[in-house]
């Protein structure tokens, strides 16, 4: 018998409807019946492509005697991250307040009549093991301290939530000076410096500030070239970049990015595109950057975008072998065993394949090989063609075969339809704003960068669909599913839609000009913008609210996000996107404002810099703000270049015999002559060792 979840358009939720727990889902009903039966709520947060989620789901969730006792004692609520990150950002900070860690699954206890929690964890297994305790006695024993420690439990409700209104309540007016950027750059070229031990994420946030300051001389440790180069090196030549069909992993679970926790993430993509293209365009022209940006835009275009051209959201780590299996593996997908490699490729391409990449009969996960490169050489033809053949080996057919891939949209699906290769992880295929907005920002640079009008149309396919469909009644949503507009935006979508209008705006600039359809991007960027500051602009602390508060089931805090995690922080973008649009649009009320937000965030900044590596590089961009304006001619070769505080316009009108105008914040220069008069005005402005 199905549980009431059964019906949720989210496949993270749906993924839990045959669960014998009588799940909810987040909703104004859920709270109130809690409240009325005195039952303390079971929220428990993950995603549909969690390895340890969905591990959870088949164990724990599952068991009848836990379900039987869960469903007497508790109010259990299932919330999907990708749908509610305003949620997700509260209970995770408060798990980290009471554990010190944190992690999804994210399960957590709360008061039925005011929603403060009071225990949390991760991960608990069906029966005590890993040091942890089973599930049904974490249960019990939550109970029985609700019902018996009344006292103890007020004490400890009073605590958590005055930390948690505390880290809400930043105090502003610290100097916003090139001290604390230059402290900003050091700080965050650290934490990916530096790593020698434990997982690696792509940490892309700390990446594009670090290659941002390699223009700079300051008094570093650090050579922020060689961490940004090096950064560039572990994605595309790591074991996380799936080199037969391309796109990346969500991170490697050891500090050689050598084996990866499979799942692959949309936002984890997007920016990786923009970060390479971005290298790229300084000048640092790695044959596996091209190489990498060309497999992950081939991958995004046949296996996670939609007929209607928007993206989907992520893809499973795990994966069925046979249809008969119970339960799906980690990385079948797309590990090799040294017998398969053997019997599906010529001794010339396995030759190839060993010669290039980290393969043996041992394997080095679990008996298989992952394909990591052993070294910076690009891809020549005899191993291109053993790649070839491994792709047919998982899809059935060689890549010019295909032109797209249909997902496996649940376990079900999976399992039942035929497959001319391997049985592919599930996709989930919901639409989420601000992650497709990190794609068409990916997108949209990398055809810049390489001059490939075919990587802008995707761009521009994906924001025209947003535009159109994720409106309704005024307002901007968040979700897309199957076509249909849900959820209302959070300050994320705002903050990523603005930045990649005006990405797709800049782009196309340098292959179609100042023409009608490229003015629209900005005006559309301008209009969101407006929405954005009417709804969620704080007029008493600055800064951008997460959620307008204004819902009844709305996070119990009212959190305006500064925090980078695997994607930028939303008021780091917004702040950024105020400057750009200051330029862009003759404005100069989106510069104070851009003032304000950072005045609001200052003191986090001097005080933990390594927590928010976003704000810095809207500081850099508010301190640099660099516009240029010159001839249709010159717009494709200066925006495929890396100047990452500047935006250009197209202009007729030049003054005689100049080449192009540069303005340097609120100043003009006098008008450029020469290319190398521009090149030298340009770098003084972005503040450039020269």
């Amino acid at each position: 018998m199905v549980n009431r979840l059964a019906h949720s358009k989210s496949l993270y939720l749906r993924k839990h409807a045959d669960n014998p727990i009588d799940w909810w889902s987040w909703s104004e009903d859920a709270l109130e019946t809690a409240k009325q039966e005195n039952k303390p709520i079971f929220l428990s947060i993950g995603y549909s492509s969690c390895h340890w989620c969905t591990v959870m789901e088949g164990e724990a969730f599952s068991d009848e005697a836990i379900a039987e006792y869960m469903n007497a004692n508790f109010l259990p609520i299932k919330v999907d991250r990708e749908e509610r990150p305003d949620i997700d950002s509260i209970y995770m900070q408060a798990l980290q307040m009471m554990t010190g860690q944190g992690g999804w699954p994210l399960n957590i206890f709360l008061t039925p009549d005011d929603r403060v929690p009071f225990y949390g964890g991760t991960y608990f297994p069906l029966e005590p093991r890993y040091g942890r305790p089973g599930f049904l006695q974490v249960l019990q024993a939550i109970r029985r301290y609700y019902d018996t420690e009344k006292e103890k439990l007020h004490g400890f409700k009073q605590e958590i939530m005055g930390y948690m209104q505390q880290a809400a309540q930043i105090g502003a007016g610290e100097a916003l000076s090139d001290d604390l950027l230059w402290r900003g750059l050091e700080v965050n070229t650290g934490a990916i410096a530096t790593r020698e031990y434990g997982p690696s994420f792509p940490m892309m946030p700390y990446a594009q500030l670090v290659l941002q300051g390699t223009r700079f001389e300051f008094e570093s440790r650090y050579n922020l070239a060689e961490a940004a180069t090096q950064r560039g090196l572990d994605l595309a030549l790591g074991g996380i970049y799936d080199v037969v069909a391309g796109g990346f992993h969500r991170y490697t679970v050891d500090p050689t990015w050598t084996v990866p926790h499979f799942e692959k993430m949309l936002y984890d993509n997007g920016q990786i595109l923009e970060y390479l293209a971005n290298l790229w365009g300084a000048g640092v022209r790695e044959t596996a950057f091209e190489e990498a940006i060309r497999g992950t835009i081939a991958w995004l275009q046949q296996e996670m975008r939609s007929p209607e051209g928007y993206f989907w959201a992520a893809q499973d780590a795990d994966s069925f072998t046979t249809p008969d299996e119970a339960e799906p593996e980690e990385g079948a997908f797309y590990v090799w065993s040294y017998r398969e490699l053997e019997r599906r490729l010529t001794r010339e391409g396995l030759e190839a394949i060993a010669d290039r990449f980290d393969v043996s009969p041992e394997g080095n996960f679990e008996g298989k090989n992952v394909l990591q490169r052993r070294d910076r050489r690009g891809i020549d033809p005899t191993t291109r063609s053993a790649l070839d053949e491994l792709f047919a080996g998982r899809y059935g057919k060689k890549p010019a075969q295909i032109e797209t891939f249909p997902p496996a949209r649940d376990n079900q699906e999976a399992k039942t339809k035929s497959w001319p290769g391997r049985i592919p992880p599930v996709t989930d295929t919901k639409a989420i704003a601000a992650w497709n907005a990190l794609a068409i920002s990916g997108l949209s640079r990398a055809a810049a960068v390489f001059r490939e009008r075919s990587y802008l149309e995707l761009a521009r396919q994906g924001a025209d669909f947003i535009l159109a469909h994720h409106w309704v009644d005024g307002r901007f949503h968040r979700l897309n599913y199957a076509g249909e507009a849900d959820t209302l935006a959070q300050s994320e979508d705002y903050a990523f839609l603005i930045k990649a209008l005006l990405d797709v705006q800049q782009a196309s600039l340098s292959f179609d000009g100042d023409t009608e359809d490229v003015r629209l991007y900005l005006d559309k960027a301008i209009a969101v913008q407006a929405e954005f500051d009417e709804l969620l602009w704080s007029v008493e602390l600055g800064g951008y609210f997460n959620t307008t508060g204004d819902r009844p089931d709305a996070p119990i805090v009212r959190e305006r996000s500064y925090t980078d995690n695997a994607t930028p922080a939303a008021n780091g973008v917004a702040i950024a996107n105020l400057v750009r649009l200051a330029l862009l649009a003759d404005n100069l009320d989106y510069l104070d404002r851009a003032e304000a937000g950072l005045k609001a965030f200052s003191s986090i900044m001097h005080r933990s810099p390594s927590a928010c590596p976003s704000l810095f590089a809207a500081l850099d961009g508010y301190r640099h703000p660099t516009l240029v304006r010159t001839t249709r001619d010159r717009l494709g070769q200066l925006m495929s270049e890396y100047h990452p505080t500047a935006v250009f316009q197209e202009v007729a009108d030049l003054p005689e015999g100049a080449i192009a105008l540069v303005c340097e914040g609120l100043t003009c220069k006098s008008p450029a002559m020469s290319e190398e008069q521009l090149t030298e005005q340009l770098a003084k402005a972005e503040g450039r060792a020269v």
